[in-house]
């Protein structure tokens, strides 16, 4: 199965997918010196997030998909050379309206988990 949206991500911002499946996806992302928001290699949240957003547009995998809300919790940080992995699944499919349960972890500890609600327009919400 081939990536069918967000085709122009930044892989290196945001994460590579690693798996896609219907309603399933998987992406990988490398904390990178860049994303530090302090001297100590915290990574900055809004890359996490990046990477479960992404994930979550690629679970919907539609080239129109877009975030409407997301309720996330962080539960651990992310430093500087983590490996961390979104594992994403559209849980609820209704109309337009998806809702995408999203999970990133470093190995085994959860670093972020989330629910995104994603909506799927009739056209390009730049169309508008």
């Amino acid at each position: 199965m081939n990536a069918n949206t967000h085709l122009r991500i930044n892989p290196d911002l945001c994460g590579r997918p690693i798996s896609l499946a219907p309603g399933q996806a998987v992406a990988r992302l490398t904390a990178t010196t860049a994303m530090a928001a302090d001297d100590r290699g915290l990574v900055h949240g809004g890359f996490v997030f990046g990477l479960a957003d992404y994930a979550a547009m690629l679970a919907v995998n539609d080239p129109l998909v877009v975030l409407g809300a997301a309720d996330i919790r962080f539960t651990a940080p992310a430093i500087v050379g983590d490996e961390l992995e979104a594992e994403a699944t559209v849980r609820e499919t209704a109309g337009k309206k998806r809702l995408v349960d999203v999970v990133v972890r470093r190995e085994a500890e959860t670093v972020l988990t989330g629910s995104f609600t994603c909506f799927v327009p009739a056209a390009h919400v730049l169309s508008r």
